[in-house]
């Protein structure tokens, strides 16, 4: 499986009601697209969330082919007539735990994080097992750990339904999320 994510850092004016009417218009279309097991629509107020208006959504594909059908798609070329090119983040997946509760999710935080050299990649693949875990027991109701190799950076991508106990060390880590496709 593949996470993705790209993000579009807003004005600072910008009205974010213009963003949450786009989720909840374009939302329930991803409900049903075939090879994603989750689209997460990720977004940041201002003052709110952290310093800046980000529309940062977050997927988990089962494959590049779905991943390349959605890039490929008119979904993906109205969106970016809109907001413009994006760089896209990819990542391969080392753990996931994506429960149904998880379209309930309303909050989220992702931290991405370096991976030093030569670190043991089944020992951190497990160590992401249990930090996953352990967020889970502290109320995140899905989650997503994944590795870079490029930039050796790991991201974690965690979902709750209410305000989450953790706080993300980066201020632009920390989102509302405006809808949860989870075919």
């Amino acid at each position: 499986m593949i996470a993705m994510q790209y993000s579009f850092t807003l004005p600072a004016d910008y009205d974010m009601a213009i963003i949450r009417q786009r989720i909840t218009e374009k939302g329930p279309l991803f409900d049903h697209f075939d090879g994603l097991h989750l689209k997460a629509y990720l977004y940041a107020e201002r003052g709110a969330h952290g310093p800046e208006n980000l529309y940062a959504p977050f997927y988990v594909w089962r494959d590049s082919e779905a991943m390349q059908r959605f890039l490929g798609g008119p979904g993906f070329a109205a969106l970016t007539g809109d907001f413009g090119w994006p760089s896209i983040r990819c990542w391969l997946l080392a753990d996931a735990y994506l429960p149904p509760q998880a379209r309930h999710a309303r909050f989220a935080t992702r931290e991405i994080l370096p991976i030093a050299p030569h670190t043991p990649l089944d020992a951190r693949r497990r160590d992401e097992r249990e930090a996953l875990q352990r967020d889970v027991e502290r109320q995140a109701i899905a989650g997503v750990s994944a590795f870079e190799p490029t930039t050796w950076t790991q991201v974690r991508l965690r979902l709750f339904d209410d305000t989450p106990p953790i706080a993300p060390a980066d201020p632009h880590a920390w989102y509302a999320v405006g809808h949860v496709s989870q075919p």
